[in-house]
């Protein structure tokens, strides 16, 4: 099984899809959508016979380009990654980061597609997905995206766990768009792998992560806030935003997102998930003289009410 792995070594639950499944998607979309050109073609070669050559074959190449390039795209972006094909093989085209396509991204992978698949007859696509160790294609490399396998064990997933509810809401205003989709891997990796890391590694982690967040978005986490629920604030603000805008409203984006929380079984009352404020103690306290292990110190960090 083959996974997305961090220079940190921390693995994401996205399965990269093999080239003989892609390729069963592709020449599902093909069949699909040569049956429609053909059908339009012939419509339209009917209903312009009185048109001279010179119309005839403006029309022709309009057509072409908008049923076998256009709505392609068209489709992509609308169903986030998912075309008939895809859909039938348990595919889904993802950024980088695991998060939903755009049209940008739909658009790139589009053009790039005439190219490595009809001008080519899908030979340079076969190349480079054999060449790559993700299986992408060129048009993926230049889109930042991945066609990943949805249909996976559901006890295997990985969810990034939401933020505690006081930090909900927090950072709606905050301009994510200088923050690469690198980052934005790095950060979803920790925090779906932050409960098996040892702790003092994982608090570096976390503490480096918040302040290359910090540095991007010109808003460092604010005082007394652990790293961890940070990094899963601005995250899950993200996630929100992109729910927003898949569903056209904020009431879609709110349910998108709580059942995300929901289906990651995490406790959003015990809000256990995250290390307190304080840099994390050493190995553990001294006993005193009766035995008994002293007490730790306060962190002088509560939640506000």
């Amino acid at each position: 099984m083959s996974e997305l792995v961090t220079g940190e070594a921390v693995a994401l639950e996205l399965r990269p899809a093999k080239l003989p499944s892609r390729a069963l998607a592709v020449l599902i979309d093909l069949v699909v959508a040569w049956a429609v050109y053909l059908g339009v073609t012939i419509g339209i070669v009917a209903s312009t016979s009185s048109l001279d050559d010179a119309a005839a074959a403006a029309v022709a190449v309009a057509s072409f380009v908008l049923i076998l390039i256009g709505v392609p795209i068209a489709v992509e972006t609308l169903s986030h990654g998912r075309s008939l094909g895809k859909l039938a093989c348990g595919l889904r085209v993802v950024r980088d980061d695991g998060g939903p396509v755009r049209f940008r991204h739909a658009l790139v992978r589009g053009a790039m597609g005439v190219v490595e698949i009809l001008l080519t007859f899908g030979v340079v696509a076969c190349i480079a997905s054999l060449v790559s160790a993700r299986g992408r294609r060129l048009g993926d490399v230049f889109a930042g995206t991945l066609v990943v396998r949805e249909r996976v064990p559901s006890g295997r997933a990985a969810f990034v766990p939401p933020p505690p509810p006081w930090l909900v809401g927090q950072f709606s205003g905050l301009d994510l768009s200088g923050v690469p989709e690198g980052l934005w891997l790095a950060i979803r990796q920790y925090l779906t792998r932050m409960q098996q890391l040892d702790p003092q590694v994982g608090w570096a982690m976390a503490e480096r992560l918040a302040g290359d967040l910090a540095e991007r978005t010109g808003a460092p986490a604010p005082y007394g806030v652990p790293p961890a629920a940070y990094l899963a604030a601005v995250v899950h603000e993200r996630q929100t935003r992109d729910a927003r805008r898949a569903v056209g409203g904020a009431g879609g984006a709110d349910a998108a997102v709580g059942g995300a929380d929901a289906v990651g079984g995490f406790d959003h009352a015990a809000g256990g998930a995250y290390p307190p404020a304080s840099a994390p103690p050493p190995a553990g306290p001294a006993p005193d003289e009766q035995g008994a292990e002293a007490p730790r110190p306060a962190t002088g960090f509560q939640p506000p009410a």
